[in-house]
């Protein structure tokens, strides 16, 4: 292999995209712009539940049951209604997420010492939702039912009763909550996979069809250093994207970083590489641009957002496709980039994954170069 060879085709395709604009957007615009796309309208996050109630008691325990809801985060009372055809009305509206029917005889109930029943309706469209503002009316229900139960020993004389357990718990490494904090990272992850390979899916196939394939071949230069040219400038282009993505991943979304900003680049790279290379095998395979580009979208896209554990958490997925997550290199890279930015862990933790996508790396750059070498016999 010749450094002066191999520098002439990676001055060739540098200078291409420089001259295609349509390839500068892909490397580095379109990027940014799914990062933010994605980082501001894709949140997990439940933190307004539309709510409207029911109060056939109006009286003071009602009130203070409602209040607790007017005072949670959780919620925001919208209205106060009349009847369960109001309640339906405003559901299929989207007006209301969840509504609170108050019993009529929730005052005496207190009063006299027995357990009223209060119902919680839900629209279940979304069951991650309302399963979350389930949760919430829950809490809110069982903080007032515990406070009822206190004033009614207070009252009777007897002794100020303690819960025989408190729980008291602690969130480690992502304290507020935030689903931004795990998108990030993960959305870093699949937005370099799809990139990497489409950008590179296209660089072989081009020559193909431009025809100028056969007067590369017919030059003296060697099947790596071809591909090693073609790879170059597209990796250069990707460590800039990952530079960008980190950049507005802290200053924009402060997402915290709390591990090894060096570790982070160098898996950045590894996992770069095997993208990378993941595409020029496609291009070197399909010879066409078209069906290049549909390729790649088909093996990245795909397995890195769905499989890779960045939006669906892999253990619960069925067995079948749980084993299948393992071929999916952006499983083990976001793996890293969670480790390395939300527990701040290095290799010592990460090992495993590292060695994992440094293996598909290396396959996938071996076998580029051995299918194209196939092809210019």
């Amino acid at each position: 292999m010749r450094v002066a060879r191999l520098w002439a085709v990676s001055r060739k395709e540098l200078l291409h995209i420089l001259r295609d604009p349509r390839s500068l957007a892909m490397g580095i615009a379109i990027p940014m712009l799914l990062l933010v796309l994605f980082g501001y309208a894709l949140t997990l996050d439940v933190d307004d539940v539309p709510l409207v109630v029911w109060d056939q008691s109006e009286t003071p325990a009602s009130r203070e049951l409602v209040s607790g809801f007017q005072g949670s985060r959780y919620f925001s009372l919208r209205a106060f209604v009349h009847g369960y055809d109001e309640i339906e009305r405003a559901i299929d509206h989207g007006d209301a997420l969840m509504a609170v029917v108050v019993p009529a005889e929730l005052g005496r109930a207190v009063a006299g010492g027995l357990v009223p029943t209060v119902q919680i309706l839900v629209d279940g469209s979304d069951s991650n939702t309302a399963a979350l503002a389930i949760g919430y009316g829950e809490s809110v229900v069982r903080r007032w039912s515990q406070e009822v139960a206190l004033e009614r020993l207070r009252r009777s004389g007897g002794r100020t009763a303690l819960l025989p357990l408190e729980v008291r718990p602690r969130v480690w490494f992502n304290a507020d909550m935030e689903s931004k904090n795990y998108i990030i990272p993960g959305l870093i992850a699949v937005i370099m996979m799809v990139i990497a390979a489409l950008l590179t899916s296209l660089t072989v196939a081009r020559e193909w069809e431009t025809g100028t394939m056969e007067q590369v071949i017919s030059t003296p230069l060697k099947g790596p250093e071809l591909v090693l040219g073609k790879f170059l400038p597209y990796f250069a282009i990707g460590l800039l994207d990952v530079v960008l993505a980190v950049l507005m991943g802290a200053f924009v979304f402060d997402v915290p970083l709390r591990g090894s900003v060096p570790l982070l680049f160098a898996m950045a790279a590894v996992f770069l590489t095997g993208a990378l290379a993941l595409g020029l095998v496609i291009s070197i395979v399909t010879k066409g641009q078209l069906l290049a580009s549909q390729l790649a979208m088909v093996l990245t896209f795909l397995p890195a957002f769905l499989l890779s554990g960045f939006m669906y958490d892999i253990g619960n997925m069925p067995r079948a496709i749980q084993v299948v997550t393992y071929l999916v290199p952006a499983r083990y890279f976001v793996t890293l980039l969670k480790g390395i930015y939300l527990k701040g862990v290095g290799l010592e933790v990460l090992a495993p994954q590292a060695l994992l996508l440094a293996a598909f790396s290396a396959v996938m750059l071996s076998l580029a170069m051995i299918k194209f070498r196939k092809n210019l016999e």
